[in-house]
Formats: structure tokens, C-alpha cells, sequence
């Protein structure tokens, strides 16, 4: 059982690694999230101000990370080039746009009261 889980854990560390080796944009909202906990360290945020910063970044993660796979899978099953494909990814990817332009909006009402 104990092995089952130590197995477990060693996929999904290297599913985090693969993803921040192939994504690009993963190592952007990454550097980004640096900077805002760093700020937010500067800025000594709340119990409840690092609640929302911390739930916000990982779900930037989050949708990074089922973009990435999606497109994996996308990939996979169909390599040629179908409308139906792109707009799986294309959708995949605008879910990751949204919840990018919230975690700006949720980081301009965590930080800019502070800064100004």
C-alpha cells in the first residue's frame, strides 16, 4: 500500500516537472507568483489576504497544468490537423487566459491598497 502511494506521488512530481520543462507560459505565472509572494511577504499580508493569494495562484496552476494535459491528449489522438482539435485546445487555453486576467484583478485588490 505504502509503495502504491510513494508511486503515486513520484508520477505526479514528474508530471510537475515535464510540465515546467515543456510550458513556457507555466514558467511565466511561476516568476510572476514568486514576485507576489514576495510582495505580499513585504507587504505582510493577512491570514485571509494570503488565503486568496495562495487559492488564486494555484488555480492559475491548476488550469495550467489540465491546459497542458489536455493538449497532450489533443495531440495524441489526433495528430493531423482537425478544426475539432483546435478547438478543444483553443478553449483549453482561453480557460487559462481567464483565470490569468482574474488573478490580475484579485491581485490589484490584494496589493494596490497597500502599494497606494
Amino acid at each position: 500500500m505504502a509503495t502504491k502511494i510513494i508511486r503515486s506521488f513520484t508520477f505526479a512530481i514528474s508530471g510537475v516537472k515535464e510540465a515546467f520543462t515543456r510550458e513556457p507560459n507555466l514558467r511565466i505565472h511561476a516568476a510572476l507568483a514568486a514576485v507576489a509572494l514576495i510582495l505580499a511577504t513585504l507587504l505582510s499580508f493577512s491570514v485571509y489576504e494570503w488565503a486568496l493569494l495562495i487559492f488564486t495562484i494555484f488555480f492559475v496552476f491548476i488550469l495550467e497544468f489540465v491546459n497542458s494535459a489536455l493538449e497532450a491528449v489533443v495531440d495524441l489522438v489526433s495528430p493531423e490537423l482537425r478544426e475539432e482539435a483546435r478547438v478543444a485546445k483553443d478553449i483549453s487555453a482561453a480557460c487559462v487566459l481567464l483565470a490569468a486576467v482574474m488573478a490580475l484583478g484579485v491581485g490589484a485588490v490584494l496589493f494596490l491598497p497597500k502599494i497606494l
